[in-house]
């Protein structure tokens, strides 16, 4: 279950009433909620730094709810996107599920079922934001090893044993190890396949080993 100390659910519904529903709830199980009445109010806030998801309600005055899941896409804004509406039909919930809507919920809809939803929202952007620290950690890390280091880490994941490192580089075996010794350091690697997961990971370019 994700801790929800510091995530956030944002709701996006023109009926003032739904929108003071929407915030009770989310008080009753310890959520904290943004209730929005347009959209433009949603798209220029600056999303905090936790799990977050929308609630968007599919008819809108002045842009539908497709027209905001497009709009954050374009911008590169990732967050789970549940969206309620009392006139659902068939091609306008395959077309918000495509564009990767978590659910698509139909007015009056249980209460138990958003929060299942919402949950669902909130666990999907939470892997997500551990996804992208790991990698931005991977990054910095990456960007330690000097060029020859990068050198060596990409022959070692490609299956290279030092001797055939060695070979490659046109230096000694021992000068190979001291390379291999400091790319698992700095990476915080405990072996090779470890290395590889890291190289996979940042989108290295697999280097052929013809070798093997």
């Amino acid at each position: 279950m994700i801790s929800t100390d510091h995530a956030t659910v944002y709701v996006i519904d023109d009926d003032g009433r739904m929108r003071a529903a929407m915030q009770r709830l989310l008080k009753s199980v310890g959520l904290r909620g943004e209730v929005l009445a347009t959209p433009q109010e949603f798209l220029r806030r600056k999303l905090p730094d936790g799990p977050t998801c929308l609630v968007l309600d599919v008819r809108l005055p002045g842009m539908s709810g497709l027209d905001v899941q497009r709009k954050l896409a374009e911008a590169g804004v990732q967050i789970p996107i549940i969206f309620i509406t009392g006139h659902g039909d068939i091609p306008m919930t395959v077309k918000a599920m495509k564009s990767g809507a978590v659910e698509f919920l139909t007015k009056p809809f249980r209460d138990q079922d958003l929060l299942d939803a919402i949950q669902q929202a909130l666990e999907r952007d939470g892997r997500t934001r551990q996804q992208q620290h790991e990698i931005e950690e991977l990054k910095e890390r990456y960007e330690t090893l000097t060029t020859r280091e990068r050198e060596v880490m990409g022959l070692l994941v490609s299956g290279m044993l030092t001797k055939q490192i060695a070979s490659r580089l046109g230096t000694s075996e021992i000068t190979a190890q001291v390379h291999r010794g400091q790319v698992m350091h700095k990476m915080h690697a405990n072996s090779p396949v470890e290395l590889g997961r890291m190289a996979e990971k940042l989108g290295l370019p697999v280097i052929e080993n013809s070798d093997s």
